[in-house]
């Protein structure tokens, strides 16, 4: 049976494009997350996996920016661990469970109470993995969160369905709290942020997009002066590493990656020091 979920609003629901993606890849023969545990999440929600709006070859690309992701925070943890982790606008993302830190670490998941009441059911326990039952534009969760300690802070998804003002007003406030730290996120590139609104490419979470996008990566550190960029990720430059990839498409992901202006077209993370 089916675990009993709290209603979501619109917004709220945009967790499974993510979900439903890692699942479906986990379900491929040859996966390149191969995340068990959101496949698991989704049966116990009894989400429908053929609703998935997005086109079947977004399903590498959600699951590529999982793994950079992943790989940063495993990253920052080996070299600091005592860190802070925060996963911003967690949704249902297992991503404690894939990276799985050493227990002196503390891991927060950061997304709306009816999303952590859910998480709280359908998730396997953690230690020191807490829940932020907050909107995280809301500029007092962060009392919550110990300010003595270096920080490491992913958001997947998150920026399209935030205003500039309010994701600028996040950066301070995270530079603000930590003595130190690193940040990555997915970028939306400006004319894809066009597209989604005038094409609905991400089904009716299309109206619900905020934020303007960037293409420029060092449009953070104007919006935050504390922020340095560290790299551009490209999964053009990724996939190809990828023992999984089709033979076809690592040879053309070689060619594109070539092109920084070309792979800023494609799923690209955003990796920051402060």
């Amino acid at each position: 049976m089916a675990a009993a979920l709290p209603s979501f609003t619109p917004l709220e629901e945009t967790l499974y494009l993510t979900l439903a993606g890692r699942a479906l890849d986990s379900r491929a023969p040859n996966p390149y997350l191969g995340d068990t545990t959101s496949a698991e999440v989704v049966r116990k929600i009894g989400y429908d996996l053929s609703a998935f709006p997005l086109p079947k070859s977004k399903i590498p690309d959600i699951a590529v920016r999982a793994i950079i992701l992943d790989d940063v925070v495993r990253g920052f943890v080996a070299r600091h661990p005592d860190a802070v982790v925060l996963d911003l606008g967690a949704g249902l993302d297992t991503r404690v469970h894939r990276v799985a830190p050493p227990p002196t670490v503390d891991w927060y998941d950061v997304d709306f109470p009816a999303v952590i009441r859910a998480r709280e059911r359908v998730m396997p326990p953690r230690p020191n993995a807490h829940g932020i039952a907050t909107d995280v534009t809301d500029p007092r969760w962060l009392e919550q969160v110990p300010a003595d300690r270096p920080a490491v802070i992913v958001a997947d998804g998150l920026i399209g369905f935030v205003t500039e003002a309010d994701f600028t007003a996040l950066l301070n406030r995270l530079t603000g709290h930590f003595p130190s730290g690193e940040l990555a996120l997915n970028t939306y590139p400006k004319y894809v942020v066009w597209l989604i609104k005038h094409f609905h490419i991400i089904g009716s979470a299309s109206t619900l997009i905020r934020h303007s996008g960037f293409d420029d990566p060092h449009d953070a550190e104007r919006w935050d002066p504390d922020l340095e960029l560290v790299e551009e990720i490209f999964a053009t430059r990724v996939l190809p590493t990828i023992a999984t990839s089709p033979p076809l498409l690592r040879m053309v992901n070689r060619l594109v990656g070539l092109s920084p202006a070309l792979s800023r077209k494609t799923t690209t993370v955003v990796h920051y020091r402060f």
